[in-house]
């Protein structure tokens, strides 16, 4: 593909993922216009961890939810979520169930008639 925005992560190394999410964490304290000493202090590790991270060397991953917080990025966990589905064919058994006909009795149209219904 051309589209530069498509990363095929399953076909990169650790250390290629590992170099993406340093290349990401240093464009956002970049863009943020943070130092590395401001963004490791407000997330309570060291500069030289910091700098291991964005240079794509392997850190604890509290380390990374860690500097995420501090960048307000903690959205990018929402790839980790787990979310329930139900096969097509367990929907249309759910919907079926559902859509039981419900019949009148006589005498409800009869009070209908009376009514003028």
């Amino acid at each position: 593909m051309n589209d530069n925005s498509y990363v095929d992560w399953s076909s990169m190394s650790d250390k290629a993922i590992n170099m993406a999410v340093g290349g990401f964490v240093k464009h956002h304290r970049q863009a943020q216009q943070m130092t590395q000493d401001m963004l490791a202090k407000a997330a309570g590790i060291s500069r030289s961890t910091l700098s291991l991270l964005e240079r794509g060397e392997s850190v604890n991953f509290v380390t990374l939810i860690q500097v995420l917080r501090v960048l307000d990025l903690l959205h990018v966990m929402e790839a980790f979520s787990v979310k329930e589905e139900i096969s097509p064919l367990a929907y249309a058994k759910l919907k079926k169930k559902q859509q039981q006909r419900v019949r009148r009795s006589k005498k409800s149209n009869e009070s209908k008639e009376d009514l003028g219904w």
